[in-house]
C-alpha cells in the first residue's frame, strides 16, 4: 500500500470507513489477495489518503484480524489515522477483509484504465508490438519512451531492437518530429549489464561479435533518422544514452538530470560517435574529462558545455517542454510541405558528415568488441555483480 506522510495525515479528515457488505459475499482465495497486492503497485496515480487508509485497514484486518494494537497518542498523526481506520472495521472477518481489499484494488485499476481511455485524445495512437518501450503518436509527434522503470530503464538487447524498429517506423510515418524520453525517475541508466550475464566462456567471442553488430545497427538508426529527433532527458542519463545525445538535433533536460559516461570504470570505450562528436561539441579537454575520466555533469554543466540545448526546472519541465514541442510540430492547414522542408533541412545539415559518422560508428564498435573480450572489462563486470549481490 501507499505510505502516508505526517503532512498527509494532518491534511486529511479521517471519516469512519463504511464498507457495503452483501449477504452472499463471494470469498477470494489467498492467491487472489496476493495478486491484488501486486496489482496495487501498478497504479500510476495516487488514489488519495482516504482510499489509502481503507487499503491499509483492510490489509491489516485480512492478515492479522481485528485491531489489536494500543491506541496511539493524539499527536502521533500518522499512526493515529491508521489505527482509527483499522479499528473502524470492528470484527469484520479476515475472509471478508480479503474480499473487500481485492474488490477495492480491482475498482481502482478499472477506474484508472477508464480515465486513461477518457483522457486520451482521439488523435493519439499507441503503437503495438513493443514490450520495453512505449511508442505513441499525437499532435504530429512520435514519442519513443524507455519503459523499464523498475530497472532504471536499462537497455537490454530487446530494447535495442525495439528502438531500432521504432525509429525506422517513425522515420516513415506522418509525424513531423520524433522525441525520445524515459518513463519514471531515470532517462536511462545505459546498458543493462545483465546483457553480459550467463554467457559461457566458449560463447564470449560470439557474444562480443553479435553485440557489436547490434550496437552498430542501433547507432546507425540515429545517424540515418530523417526527421528532427529531440531528446527529452527527464532524469539521470548514463553511458550510451549520453553519447547518443550528440546525434540528436535538440536536447532538453530537467534540472535534476545528470550525465555520466563511466567507460573506464567498466573497462569499456566510447560509442554513439561520441569519440568524434563530443570534442566538436564541447572541446577536446572537456570531452576527455567525460569520456576518459568519468566526469559526471549536472544539467547546467551539460548545457554550458553544449551537450544540452536548454535546462528547465523539474517542476515545470514536462509542461514547458511539451508545449514547445507541440508548437514545433504544428502544421498550418494551408501548408503541406513543412514536414518535407524539415526533413530536407535536417538532411542538408547531416549530409556533410553522415559518411564520417558511419565510419566512426564502425570503428567504435570494432574497438568495443575487443574491449568486451578483454580481462579488464570482464573483471570490471564481475566486480559490478559482486557489489550488487552485497546490496
Amino acid at each position: 500500500f501507499f505510505p502516508l506522510t505526517d503532512r498527509q495525515a494532518q491534511a486529511v479528515c479521517i471519516p469512519a470507513v463504511h464498507l457495503h457488505m452483501t449477504t452472499a459475499t463471494m470469498q477470494v482465495s489467498q492467491k487472489d489477495f496476493e495478486k491484488a497486492q501486486e496489482q496495487l503497485k501498478l497504479l500510476k496515480k495516487d488514489p488519495g489518503n482516504e482510499t489509502k487508509l481503507k487499503l491499509y485497514a483492510l490489509f491489516k484486518q485480512a492478515t492479522e484480524g481485528p485491531c489489536n494494537s494500543p491506541k496511539p497518542g493524539m499527536l502521533d498523526f500518522v499512526k493515529k489515522a491508521k489505527w482509527d481506520a483499522w479499528n473502524s472495521l470492528g470484527n469484520l472477518s479476515q475472509d471478508n477483509a480479503r474480499q473487500k481489499y481485492t474488490e477495492l484494488v480491482s475498482s481502482l485499476i478499472s477506474a484508472e484504465s477508464a480515465g486513461q481511455t477518457k483522457d486520451a485524445s482521439p488523435e493519439e495512437s499507441r503503437h503495438g508490438g513493443y514490450e520495453t518501450i512505449i511508442v505513441t503518436t499525437k499532435n504530429n509527434i512520435t514519442k519513443i519512451m524507455f519503459n523499464r522503470p523498475e530497472r532504471k530503464n536499462a537497455i537490454n538487447h530487446q530494447m535495442y531492437r525495439e528502438i531500432i524498429k521504432a525509429l525506422h517506423e517513425a522515420g516513415k510515418d506522418d509525424s513531423t518530429i520524433a522525441v525520445i524520453t524515459g518513463n519514471g525517475e531515470y532517462y536511462t541508466s545505459g546498458n543493462d549489464l545483465n546483457n553480459f550475464a550467463n554467457v559461457k566462456p566458449n560463447e564470449m567471442e560470439k557474444m562480443a561479435k553479435d553485440g557489436a553488430v547490434l550496437l552498430k545497427e542501433f547507432v546507425s538508426s540515429f545517424i540515418d533518422f530523417p526527421k528532427p529527433l529531440i531528446a527529452v532527458v527527464n532524469g539521470p542519463a548514463i553511458g550510451i544514452s549520453v553519447t547518443l545525445l550528440g546525434l540528436c538535433d535538440i536536447v532538453y533536460a530537467s534540472d535534476r538530470a545528470t550525465f555520466h559516461t563511466p567507460f573506464s570504470q567498466l573497462g569499456q570505450s566510447p560509442e554513439g560517435c561520441s569519440s568524434y562528436l563530443f570534442p566538436k561539441i564541447m572541446g577536446l579537454a572537456k570531452a576527455n574529462e567525460m569520456l576518459l575520466f568519468n566526469k559526471k555533469l549536472t544539467a547546467a554543466q551539460a548545457c554550458a558545455w553544449g551537450l544540452v540545448t536548454e535546462v528547465f526546472p523539474d517542476g515545470t519541465f514536462q509542461k514547458e517542454v511539451w508545449e514547445r514541442l507541440k508548437a514545433y510540430a504544428s502544421l498550418p492547414k494551408n501548408v503541406s510541405t513543412l514536414n518535407s522542408s524539415l526533413s530536407l533541412s535536417k538532411q542538408l545539415l547531416r549530409s556533410m558528415e553522415k559518411e564520417k559518422l558511419h565510419a566512426v560508428n564502425s570503428k567504435e564498435c570494432e574497438v568495443l568488441k575487443e574491449r568486451w573480450l578483454s580481462d579488464e572489462c570482464l573483471n570490471a563486470i564481475v566486480s559490478f555483480f559482486q557489489r550488487k549481490s552485497k546490496l
